[in-house]
Order: C-alpha cells, then sequence, then structure tokens
C-alpha cells in the first residue's frame, strides 16, 4: 500500500494541506485543500484567528478521509514569533496577536535598558526585529499582565496547533529559535536573558529537535477527523522547512521566497560576532542542528500589498508580466533608481502604493503612475537589496557563493529571477516551489526511516510537483 504523508504548511496568507508518498525515488505532491488566511483588526490591534485556523487544520484533514487517503504522519508548520498563552487547563486565554500589531513599536527601548542589544545578540544570535517573541512577551507583562499572570504556557503557533491534535506540549527547536530567547551555542532556552527579563520559566516547554514523535491524535479529534495518525514534529519554523527542501550541493546562497525573502546559506556554527550583529544577519535553527545564517528581507508581501490595492484584479503572474513589459518601454535598465525594501514604512501601511510614493518623493524619484511602473520598482529594488545582501554575506563568511538557490511560491516569478540573476552576476536556480511542504515531508520521511537524514533526502530523492 502508499504510504502517505501530510504537510500542514501554513502562512500569512493562506494555507494547505499537501500529501506526499514516494515512488520509486521521486516525491509525488499532491495538493487536497487549500485555504485563506489573513490578520483581523480587532479594535485596533491585529490579531490571528486560531479557532479558524484550526477549523482550516481539520477540513484539509477530513478531505484526506474522503479521498481516501489516509496519512501515516502529520506535520505542521507556520511562520515564526507569534504564540498563544494557555492556562493551566490548556485553555486559550486571550487573542493572539499578530507580529505587525504595532504594540510592540518602542518595546525595544525599554527592554534593551535592562538588556542591551549586544547582549541580546551575543546571547541567542538573532537579528533585532521588534516582532521578536523576547519583545512580544516584555509588552505582554505590560499591556495585558492579568492575561500574562494566569498564564501557565507559552506556545508557539505550531507548537500550538500540535497540542489542540494531541495534547502534547513541548517546543519545536527551529521555530523556538526565533522567539530571541533561545541560546544559540547551548541550543537551549537562555536562563541569563529569561531571569534578567523577569519571564516565568514555567512558560517555556521543553525544546525538542525536528523528528521528534508528538503522538496520535486526541480521541475527540480522531472522531471528528475519521482516523488516527501520528502527529511529528517537524522544522515547523516555515522558513527551516524550506530550507531543508533545498537541493544544494555544497555551499550556496538560498532564497526562501514568499511574503518574507530570506536570504543566508547553511552553515555548522553560528555566528554572534559584532560585524554579523551589525548587518542584522541571524542564526535560526536548522535542521540536525545546523544553523540558518539569514537574513529578513521584505519580499514578496510588498507586491501581495500592491496586488491588494488594485482590488485583486491582477494575478500574480499578471503583475510580473506586466513588470517585464514595462521595463522593455524603459531607457534606463539598470538598478538606479531604487528604494530601501527594508524601509519600516512598508511593513504594515494602509495602502502600499501610498507608502512606496512617500518613500520615493523622499528619494528624489518620480513615483509610478500605475501597477506596471509599481510592480517594476519593486523587482528592481528587491534584486538591489538581493545583491547588497549577498555581497555582505560572502564579506562575513569569507566565502564566494556561485549558485542561488530560491524556492518557494515567490520563486514562480519568473521576471524577478531575471533580475536577481542580472543583479549578482551569478547562476540562479529555481524552486521547489512548494519548498515549506517537501521540507515538512522530507523530515516525515526521515523520522519513519525511509532516508537516513535531511542531506540523503536531498540528493536522493526527486520532487514531483503538480
Amino acid at each position: 500500500m502508499i504510504r502517505y504523508y501530510l504537510a500542514i504548511d501554513i502562512g500569512a496568507s493562506g494555507g494547505r494541506h499537501i500529501l506526499g508518498h514516494i515512488k520509486g525515488n521521486r516525491l509525488i505532491l499532491e495538493e487536497v485543500y487549500r485555504f485563506e488566511n489573513h490578520m483581523d483588526e480587532e479594535n485596533g490591534s491585529l490579531t490571528w484567528s486560531t479557532d479558524r485556523l484550526f477549523g482550516e487544520i481539520l477540513e484539509g484533514m477530513k478531505e484526506c478521509r474522503r479521498i481516501g487517503k489516509i496519512p501515516h504522519s502529520l506535520g505542521i508548520d507556520t511562520w515564526g514569533v507569534d504564540y498563544a498563552l494557555l492556562d493551566a487547563e490548556g485553555k486559550l486565554l486571550d487573542r493572539v496577536y499578530a507580529y505587525r500589531d504595532h504594540r510592540t513599536d518602542s518595546t525595544d527601548k525599554e527592554l534593551e535598558s535592562i538588556i542591551s542589544a549586544d547582549t541580546l545578540y551575543l546571547h541567542t544570535g538573532i537579528q533585532k526585529q521588534k516582532f521578536n517573541t523576547v519583545y512580544q512577551l516584555f509588552s505582554d507583562m505590560k499591556i495585558r499582565p492579568e492575561i500574562y499572570d494566569r498564564a501557565k504556557h507559552m506556545l508557539l503557533l505550531p507548537d500550538y496547533f500540535v497540542f489542540m491534535l494531541t495534547g502534547n506540549i513541548s517546543s519545536e527547536y527551529t521555530n523556538a529559535t526565533t522567539t530571541g530567547l533561545v541560546n544559540a551555542q547551548g541550543c537551549d532556552w537562555d536562563k541569563k536573558i529569561i531571569d534578567a527579563l523577569g519571564i516565568r520559566q514555567e512558560l517555556l516547554s521543553k525544546i525538542v529537535n525536528p523528528g521528534t514523535l508528538a503522538g496520535g491524535l486526541k480521541k475527540d479529534i480522531a472522531g471528528i477527523v475519521g482516523y488516527d495518525t501520528r502527529v511529528i514534529k517537524i522544522a515547523s519554523h516555515d522558513t527551516a522547512s524550506a530550507v531543508a527542501a533545498v537541493p544544494a550541493k555544497g555551499e550556496t546562497v538560498f532564497i526562501s521566497s514568499g511574503t518574507w525573502s530570506l536570504l543566508g546559506t547553511e552553515r555548522k556554527n553560528c555566528d554572534c560576532s559584532k560585524e554579523a550583529q551589525n548587518e542584522n544577519f541571524t542564526n535560526e535553527g536548522g535542521v540536525e542542528q545546523r544553523y540558518r545564517f539569514l537574513k529578513n528581507i521584505m519580499g514578496m508581501w510588498m507586491i501581495q500589498s500592491l496586488r491588494h490595492d488594485y482590488f485583486e484584479r491582477y494575478s500574480y503572474d499578471e503583475i510580473s508580466r506586466l513588470a517585464e513589459e514595462r521595463s522593455k518601454s524603459c531607457s534606463d535598465d539598470t538598478f538606479d533608481g531604487v528604494i530601501d525594501v527594508n524601509d519600516s514604512r512598508f511593513f504594515a501601511p494602509i495602502r502600499m502604493i501610498e507608502a512606496i510614493d512617500e518613500v520615493c518623493l523622499e528619494s528624489r524619484i518620480d513615483p509610478p503612475k500605475d501597477i506596471a511602473g509599481y510592480a517594476l520598482l519593486i523587482y528592481r529594488s528587491l534584486a538591489a537589496c538581493y545583491k547588497k545582501s549577498i555581497d555582505k554575506l560572502e564579506e562575513i563568511t569569507k566565502t564566494e557563493y556561485e549558485t542561488i538557490h530560491i524556492v518557494g511560491g515567490g520563486s514562480k516569478a519568473s521576471y524577478l529571477n531575471h533580475l536577481i540573476q542580472k543583479a549578482t552576476n551569478k547562476r540562479v536556480c529555481v524552486g521547489p516551489a512548494e519548498a515549506t511542504a517537501v521540507g515538512n515531508l522530507f523530515v516525515q520521511i526521515v523520522a519513519d526511516g525511509v532516508c537516513e537524514n535531511i542531506t540523503q533526502a536531498r540528493r536522493n530523492i526527486k520532487i514531483e510537483e503538480s
């Protein structure tokens, strides 16, 4: 009988259930369920509806039963840093804030009066971002102490959903590192940081590695979906799963291209040097105790927001095509006149085009006049940012990389890929587009003993995307 593995991949704009099975040396992918996701605005705050998301998780699992393809195991990945606070009985205490919420806009100053940014980086190796869990938790202690004081568990979203399925409470390593509370050398919670900030240790559950069995489904959940299955703690930070799928042989640069662009390389050791800190590179956990030495770049969020500003009248393929056509009519075919895609004004604007106009005017650039112009500016600016980041990466690692592997949904933007090759003058390899799901499945396959490790899976298994 065919043995199926189920990857449940949830991103900020949507989620999907993808079944995978091995046939010969190929991993066959089949999308069985897809759903939209979005932040909710609630009394001026940006939040996630975890009830809605968990309902979608169950619906996709039920779809596997409906089509007669029961998964042998499943794994869940999401974005990092956001979390649920639970009481002693495992009940959700309050809404789950989204990382783009503005409540942490000035938290860093107060927190860093206790522990400096230098000390945080030296201990954790995590780049400073105002939405890191460490800043969010510190904010909770100030603005909702009645919730924080009652909390017994803090679970990042994939861990929370695994808890809802199995009753297991633990923290998966790759996602735990995004909190800014894990010691980069020891790969466990950093007691010095936690104690200094007054965070209660009891909130933080045991850290487990990708491939750990969380358990089977609770009886009530098995009754709802119509079967039982093994739930595996995969590399639950979506970028960690995406990087696990990069089909690299030797040293290479990866770009995990989605809502965010995560650009970096895999390393055996962390780099918490002042040089790495100054360039805002981060040391996130990877599979098999590797480090994802990378930089966060605003990414396709700008294109997603641009599309929203134009009322979703254009598909992503159409936006890419319009930008490419516009470039052919432009006399300027260089990377001059670009904008800083990491400008904080692009983080959560009411309208992306207005934020771009403001930055353009400050930079003495004529603002675009239509969607083709905006898209062309965004793509060129992203490519220029990638080039600058790769130059810094090579400088820090003292390595000259020949190849860039672009994975994730953004890898389908062929015109952007062309610009990346042009800007960097490096070999560009594209795919898999479903890298996050593939990496999720790879960890399950290794846990099942089909492959010895991730390296073997990368080298020996070819991906067949539908």
